[in-house]
């Protein structure tokens, strides 16, 4: 999903190429069979993997045809690989806001033919829309929405190759990403942004944004623009989301790295910046054309300052986001909120790359409903999750005493931390969400091409067992936990797998999935995650939408339901070509449900969703009765 044709991860994987052959891959693969994988005692490389006793009673329940009592109240749409959007009998959708789309008056109509400009693109709609929230303020509803990057030969259509050429082209890039702020409404029957309302607003990568936490102030983020190390100039990159009980966004800066480059290409990178993908070459936005702290042998403390979980009130629009560092630097994927029993705030964090690692943050003091919670991020204590092979696991904290590192070098080079106390390497951590009905956590681990083959970036083994049952991961999995005592700030949990995606109609090992993955429901690479007031899941894809060899019956990248008591999983949505669904939320009345379209045609063979220039999009879709989604 980059504008070089190669994946964000494929990008940074060039500096590290995997071995030609691997013996514990050949090894491994020739142990495992999908009837031994899934009864639960087939061994992995070293270790031996044990699927959770919930979902095998799912899977054999689910074999044996029990769906009497469903909770997944809608007829399955079938895997396809349509240009538009599908949904099941008795629903529908329209377009709520798409790239370029103006938020003012004074702002000029989309221009598909060159992509905007500078000045346009910073009224308006931003691009390739993320994760997602919306707040209800005096009856009035309010989303905030992720724009995680873009795809340059859209972008820049008036560019040969889709090339930046100017300062104005790198001005409408930067103004492209960050975060939409809109007050949505519908009128007339139809969903639509308000336009010149007093809410809306753009936050892009030179929006200024106050450093807070741990590294506020620290060496390592003092640049010559901001010598006291203390307000960082912008966002992007945003991938994933939170929302808290105080009324806040938070927005998470996922790929940051590639957007660095090197007017010096004999510039020596030190590990640090190594370690987050950091390099010479940037993926094609060339900013540091037209902005020197973009170039890292002008300001090589700049990357330092991204990286980070940013806090947002979407209800004051001339208040300033907020930089938490103390949540840790990495790839943020999202970031998931809950309240705990004694009062302190958790979030749960995913590091999205092949290898990386899953954390928690404990705030340090407590919420107070109706108090003043505004700074509840700004200190605590940050844990990253170790799982054992027989389904027990532990959150062990990143402090100076069990790191040797300061608490702001913690929060500079969370991954460094981490690799120090020895925590478990994991199969690319995307969303993480908390089901409302119990206390149980689930993670969607995408895929990882590496598992087994080669160490992550810190070089850290990845052997295949626990949560990471297969070697050379190309499907992904759902990993759920559950706190000791349902007590959100315990160090100890247990650990099960909630799915194993795979292909059944293909395979008949490992790669065949979990039991309640069958040649109806079938998918790859579980990303998003969102639960509804119900206690169901909602499962987005963003993956491989080849439609052939080992993908072969999968279609178009989707979105399904789960139901964690069953383990029973169902598909509700198709995307258009070349996209990826990600990010949803629901209306005030929860008659609609908001869900992101994202880079549809990424490889120009779309035309989603008004028969002309591919655009990302925020769909609004409803029940043809009126009734309530989720």
């Amino acid at each position: 999903m980059s504008t070089t044709k190669l994946g964000f991860d494929e990008f940074d994987e060039n500096l590290r190429p995997a071995p030609e052959v691997v013996e514990f891959e050949e090894t491994a693969n020739r142990m495992v069979s999908r009837r031994g994988f899934l009864s639960g005692g087939a061994a992995v490389g070293a270790t031996a993997f044990v699927m959770g006793s919930t979902t095998l009673a799912a899977g054999k329940a689910l074999a044996a045809g029990e769906h009497k009592m469903s909770r997944l109240a809608f007829e399955m749409v079938k895997a396809n690989a349509e240009d538009t959007i599908t949904l099941p009998a008795g629903y529908k959708w329209e377009v709520l806001a798409s790239w370029g789309e103006p938020l003012f008056s004074n702002a000029p109509e989309f221009d598909g033919t060159t992509g905007g400009t500078g000045a346009s693109q910073e009224l308006a709609f931003g691009d390739h829309n993320d994760g997602m929230a919306l707040f209800v303020h005096n009856g009035r509803q309010i989303m905030c929405i992720n724009n995680e990057y873009t795809n340059l030969n859209t972008l820049h259509a008036n560019r040969e190759g889709g090339v930046p050429t100017t300062a104005d082209d790198i001005r409408k890039s930067k103004a492209a990403h960050g975060v939409s702020i809109v007050e949505v409404a519908r009128r007339g029957g139809k969903w639509g942004i308000v336009k010149d309302s007093e809410y809306n607003r753009r936050i892009t990568a030179d929006t200024e944004m106050d450093i807070t936490g741990p590294a506020r102030g620290h060496d390592l983020l003092k640049t010559k623009a901001d010598p006291q190390g203390v307000v960082a100039k912008g966002t992007w990159n945003n991938c994933g989301n939170g929302q808290t009980p105080w009324g806040t966004y938070l927005t998470c800066e996922e790929n940051f790295n590639g957007y660095f480059s090197s007017s010096d290409k004999n510039l020596v990178i030190n590990d640090d910046l190594k370690r987050y993908g950091i390099g010479h070459d940037d993926w094609g936005y060339k900013w540091a054309m037209a902005d020197d702290r973009m170039d890292i042998a002008k300001e090589p403390n700049e990357p330092n300052r991204f990286g980070y979980i940013v806090e947002i009130d979407p209800l004051n629009p001339s208040s300033r986001p907020k930089k938490r560092t103390a949540l840790g630097r990495f790839k943020h994927e999202n970031a998931e909120v809950e309240i705990a029993a004694n009062g302190h705030v958790v979030v749960y964090l995913g590091d999205d790359e092949r290898g990386e690692f899953l954390y928690r943050f404990v705030s340090e003091n407590k919420y107070v409903a109706g108090g003043d919670n505004s700074e509840l991020l700004a200190s605590g204590t940050l844990y990253v999750a170790k799982f054992h092979d027989n389904n027990k696991g532990e959150w062990l904290a990143l402090t100076p005493k069990t790191t040797g590192m300061t608490e702001a070098e913690i929060a500079i080079h969370t991954r460094q931390a981490a690799s120090k106390v020895g925590a478990t390497t994991m199969d690319r951590p995307e969303w993480v969400a908390s089901n409302p009905s119990k206390c149980e956590v689930y993670c969607s681990l995408t895929n990882n091409k590496n598992r087994g083959v080669k160490p992550n970036a810190g070089g850290d083994a990845t052997p295949a067992g626990g949560p990471n049952p297969r070697v050379k991961n190309n499907f992904g999995q759902i990993v759920r936990w559950r706190p000791m005592n349902e007590d959100h700030t315990a160090t100890q949990f247990s650990w099960d797998l909630f799915v194993l995606a795979g292909n059944p109609a293909v395979y008949d090992d490992a790669n065949a999935g979990s039991k309640n993955v069958n040649k109806d429901n079938m998918f790859n690479s579980p990303d998003g995650l969102k639960f509804d007031q119900n206690g169901l899941l909602w499962i987005q894809t963003d993956g491989n939408y080849s439609n052939a060899k080992g993908f072969a019956g999968q279609g178009n990248n989707q979105m399904l339901v789960g139901d964690p008591e069953t383990g029973e999983i169902k598909r509700f949505l198709v995307g258009p070509k070349e996209c990826e669904i990600t990010g949803s939320a629901w209306s005030a009345d929860r008659t609609t449900m908001f869900v992101g379209v994202q880079h549809p045609g990424e490889d120009g063979n779309s035309r989603w969703p008004f028969n002309s220039v591919p655009r990302s999009s925020v769909i609004a879709i409803s029940r043809e009765d009126g009734g309530i989604i989720g």
